[in-house]
């Protein structure tokens, strides 16, 4: 049985992992706020609520997952540093589809000869924070990285919010002669926090280092 402790337990997150683990046998949640007994820590919180438990989890050398979004350049140095002791998994979208999307896209750019133009829209329920999300900027990263050969020529956001939307990620890339389009729905938060929970049985196993879910996956 793993033992994992919830940074943001009463958040919808939390709550959701909570939930799917209820009638589990290979998880227990440890709900002491000391948590020197959990094996990994899962983080859905808030950024500053984040800073302070990668400090924890740094002093008490347990493994950590954040699918904290929003976070600020000094807090992003922290969980760098943090990783040469730790292994952390630092992931926008906790989707293991996400990463299919992103294998879609490297493909399909890798084929390409023609100049292309590149939108990114996200759309996403009215109560979340960060704009553009963290996964429309994780993905417009990936494809500057991936396109070795310049045929992207330009990159745009464009986030929506609505009522009742658990995140939904379109990409399309076009030109004057053709149109091209990738698309990514979560149809239920519990999807991402399956996918934190089947990535917490990996992460422990690895060594000290900032992981993405591509480099586990993949």
């Amino acid at each position: 049985m793993q033992k994992i402790f919830i940074n943001g337990l009463s958040g919808k997150m939390g709550q959701s992992i909570t939930r799917l683990i209820k009638d589990r046998k290979d998880f227990e949640i440890i709900k002491d706020e000391d948590f020197s007994l959990a094996e990994i820590v899962i983080d859905f919180s808030h950024p500053l609520a984040t800073s302070k438990i990668v400090k924890k989890c740094l002093e008490s050398k347990i493994p950590l997952i954040i699918g904290t979004t929003g976070l600020e350049e000094e807090q992003i140095k922290q969980i760098n540093d943090a990783a040469n002791t730790i292994p952390i998994l630092l992931a926008a979208n906790m989707s293991v589809g996400i990463n299919e999307l992103k294998k879609s896209i490297q493909l399909y750019i890798n084929d390409e000869s023609d100049d292309l133009c590149c939108l990114i829209e996200e759309t996403h329920h009215v109560q979340k924070i960060d704009k553009p999300s963290g996964t429309a900027l994780e993905i417009k990263n990936f494809i500057e990285y991936v396109d070795k050969r310049n045929v992207i020529k330009s990159i745009k956001i464009n986030s929506i919010r609505l009522k009742d939307v658990y995140g939904i990620h379109k990409v399309t890339f076009y030109n004057e002669n053709k149109i091209n389009t990738f698309k990514h729905e979560v149809l239920s938060r519990d999807i991402f926090a399956l996918g934190a929970l089947q990535l917490s049985k990996v992460i422990k196993r690895l060594k000290p280092n900032l992981y993405s879910i591509s480099d586990i996956l993949n």
